[in-house]
């Protein structure tokens, strides 16, 4: 039985991209059951959308699976690359750099229990 597709389901295209970027399965460990891209669009739904871990959609991977993979791939840093991954392709579509060039930054005070001191806050600048 197919499942229903939703709007924030990966591409095939943004697939072929990521596909490469997630770690392999532990050697001697036991295969994986559970088809690797429809967790990421497990995770990615999890992450649009806001909603609790138990209220992924029942036409998802169970959720136990999913968030075992969120957390592991989380520690080993996969997000920052697979963000970093798409970010770059976005901005090469665009014509413009695959390394954001510039940076805004924007400072405020903050309160402590001895001084007063400045906090800089470094942002990406997109245009």
């Amino acid at each position: 039985m197919e499942r229903k597709s939703y709007p924030t389901d990966l591409t095939d295209i943004e697939w072929e991209i990521l596909a490469p970027l997630i770690p392999p399965a532990k050697e001697g460990g036991h295969l994986p059951t559970t088809d690797i891209g429809e967790i990421c669009n497990s995770i990615y739904y999890h992450l649009k959308t806001g909603c609790q871990w138990n209220m992924l959609p029942g036409d998802f991977p169970p959720r136990s699976t999913v968030y075992s993979y969120y957390s592991k791939w989380q520690g080993h840093g996969v997000w920052e690359k697979f963000n970093h991954t798409l970010g770059g392709q976005v901005r090469s579509k665009l014509g413009k750099s695959t390394q954001p060039t510039a940076l805004a930054a924007d400072s405020q005070s903050v309160n402590t229990d001895q001084k007063k001191g400045m906090c800089i806050v470094l942002t990406d600048i997109k245009r």
